[in-house]
């Protein structure tokens, strides 16, 4: 699966932005998808997640209200729509595939199969 994230940038304190991330190499629609971040010096955070059908999502504590998930199968694309940023939203975003079939470990970073380059949001104060 290769996975091309894209539509980072930077935004001022409570903006938004909309991320996006396409794939291709395999049914779309029977691959969960997740998006994390990474901040300089920091661990991987778990953002957000959506099980292949789109029908279930999940969110990272620091984000919920805030970010919402989605996906388009006819365009195999996932979606990462940002707002009211903060500072600390700022990050790498990378969006990561799990091709798994069962059970969706939405928020654990070592069960993704395939990840994207990533994106950079920055975020002004």
């Amino acid at each position: 699966v290769q996975l091309q994230a894209s539509g980072g940038g930077l935004v001022e304190l409570g903006g938004s932005l909309r991320l996006s991330c396409a794939a291709s190499g395999r049914t779309f629609s029977k691959i969960h998808m997740g998006w994390f971040r990474q901040a300089p010096g920091k661990e991987h955070e778990f953002v957000a997640g959506i099980i292949s059908s789109g029908v279930r999502t999940f969110y990272g504590d620091s984000v919920k209200g805030r970010f919402a998930i989605s996906r388009d199968n006819a365009k195999n694309t996932v979606y990462l729509q940002m707002n009211s940023l903060k500072p600390e939203d700022t990050a790498v975003y990378y969006c990561a595939a799990d091709v798994t079939e069962g059970s969706y470990y939405y928020a654990v970073r070592e069960r993704y199969d395939y990840w994207g380059r990533g994106t950079q949001v920055t975020v002004s104060s």
